[in-house]
């Protein structure tokens, strides 16, 4: 008889793996929702889903896009999504919604917004809660990002909630970062945090037709505060780009600029630094889970109604839950 350790049965192809590669779009819908649920059976399935289908990842150009209120991201999107799935290219468009603080529910709206990029053939719209997480996306857009591109849709459009500080974390997981604003940028500029204007990769001053001179004049202030924010030795440097959602004025050009990002930049590299952000993430998100179950719920909610109460300081909570944990 051999000493040698039986191998290990290899695992079974998940149910959806092989419709999903295929490019059906009810099993890509099928398996988001199942990536996206916290019952710990299904996040179990999910990861076994993903190590099976990530081989046929990452051959999209993945583009983020946030904007300034009422600056009209929805139908930007669908207008530049449109034009490029006439055109034969594949779009999935990932649109957070933000989840109500008080009921955790969401409007869920954006298909409505989109209806002519809803039912084109070449296109597949997501929208998602965000859950509460900070960022702009939800708490699963990576990982849907990794199914959508395993389906074969080569275009990625990710819409965040909205632009404010927390926004940022959207830049971490796509190639182009887009910044929408309107034609009095001048008044919007103002309310635009530092920290997305140094990250924008494009500017884009929407709904140019309602006001070209504005329009305009909002597209050399932009270039300016660009030119100042950006290093002298970035191998990229941020364009600021006048359209209109509405008539198709500088759909083609944004594009363009887009594809000549592709081509300047190096998105391996850029890729293989998100993947260590991705990592590190969920380190942080599986290392509470391990914190909580190991202290317990019902030791953290007294500590915390003791804080509430004054009893402790907050800091004085958390020192006393950290030597129970590692005791």
């Amino acid at each position: 008889m051999s000493d040698s350790p039986a191998l290990a049965a290899p695992e079974p192809v998940h149910p959806l793996a092989l419709p999903l590669l295929s490019g059906s779009r009810r099993a890509l819908a099928k398996a988001i929702t199942l990536t996206e649920s916290t019952r710990p059976e299904h996040e179990v399935q999910a990861q076994r889903l993903l190590a099976q289908v990530l081989p046929r990842a990452g051959r999209s150009i993945r583009v983020g896009l946030t904007g300034v209120p009422g600056v009209g991201k929805s139908t930007f999107i669908e207008a530049l999504g449109v034009w490029l799935a006439n055109q034969g290219r594949r779009v999935a468009v990932l649109a957070v919604d933000p989840s109500s603080a008080r009921t955790g529910g969401s409007i869920m709206g954006d298909k409505t917004r989109m209806p002519a990029l809803t039912v084109h053939p070449n296109a597949f719209i997501r929208p998602s809660p965000s859950g509460g997480t900070l960022g702009g996306v939800a708490r699963r857009t990576r990982e849907t990002i990794t199914l959508c591109e395993a389906a074969g849709y080569d275009v990625l459009l990710v819409e965040t909630v909205g632009v404010g500080q927390s926004e940022t974390q959207v830049a971490a997981m796509t190639d182009l970062f887009v910044l929408l604003t309107l034609p009095n940028a001048g008044d919007e500029l103002q309310g635009i945090k530092r920290g997305i204007m140094e990250l924008a990769d494009l500017c884009v001053v929407n709904k140019a037709d309602t006001n070209p001179k504005a329009a305009t004049r909002a597209q050399t202030e932009l270039r300016t505060a660009l030119t100042l924010l950006t290093p002298h030795d970035a191998p990229w440097r941020p364009v600021a780009l006048k359209a209109s959602a509405v008539t198709g004025e500088g759909i083609p050009e944004v594009w363009a600029q887009v594809e000549q990002y592709a081509a300047t930049v190096d998105l391996g590299a850029r890729r293989h630094k998100q993947t260590a952000v991705w990592f590190d993430d969920l380190l942080r998100e599986a290392a509470w889970k391990a914190f909580r179950a190991g202290v317990g719920a019902e030791r953290i909610a007294q500590l915390r109604a003791e804080v509430q109460a004054g009893a402790l300081t907050p800091v004085q909570g958390v020192q006393a839950l950290l030597p129970q944990m590692w005791s």
